[in-house]
């Protein structure tokens, strides 16, 4: 479950995803024995027409891996640009700080994958997007040395049920307090400057 004011919700599929691709360090959840369990992990984002599969690994050291069921309920949290804007920027005197940040969560069913010819594709997925000149030592590296880093890890794929966008970024405001935190934003740090160019796209800044 996830606080979704109406304001803030974003619900077009293209900046989720751009999201998930600009961030891809997720925090996998789901419940063990009523606990909630987690891990940080990249996740790679396929589309498979109208469907979005997650692909990751884990290592096989990791316990949270025991507690996954077949089709297991999960969800993968995906953590954006986020900043503190003070309420001096608001025309308003009778004003709050607040924390404006960008997240998407995923809801799907996990389903492991074993095999070695699954966990290289999975592998080969997240080296080509993240380190594509890295790719050609992997291929070159000896078949015994691959098959044994392979056996350390857990491959595993998530369907993806659902998608939540929560992208809060002053859209509560008057138009006169966006534009003076889209300004703000601009003159901060890398953190503010990312915001407020999720800000110009979703057409939130403007006076």
């Amino acid at each position: 479950m996830i606080y979704m004011p109406t304001h803030f919700s974003v619900a077009d599929r293209a900046p989720q995803i751009d999201l998930m691709r600009a961030f891809p360090l997720a925090t996998l959840v789901s419940v063990a024995d009523g606990v909630p369990a987690f891990t940080h992990l990249p996740l790679f984002v396929e589309e498979r027409g109208e469907s979005i599969v997650l692909l990751g690994h884990v290592a096989m050291a990791n316990p949270h891996r025991r507690a996954w069921q077949p089709e297991q309920a999960v969800i993968a949290i995906f953590q954006g640009p986020n900043g503190y804007v003070s309420p001096r920027l608001y025309s308003v005197r009778e004003a709050v700080p607040t924390w404006n940040y960008i997240a998407v969560h995923a809801q799907g069913r996990l389903r492991t994958i074993e095999g070695s010819a699954g966990k290289e594709g999975i592998l080969k997925a997240l080296i080509d997007v993240h380190d594509a000149p890295y790719r050609q030592q992997w291929d070159d590296l000896g078949e015994e040395f691959r098959e044994k880093m392979k056996r350390g890890i857990l491959g595993l794929e998530i369907a993806v049920d659902r998608i939540d966008g929560k992208f809060k970024l002053s859209q509560n405001r008057p138009p006169q307090d966006r534009a003076s935190v889209l300004g703000a934003m601009q003159s901060g740090g890398a953190g503010e400057r990312a915001m407020a160019q999720w800000m110009q796209r979703l057409g939130i800044g403007g006076a």
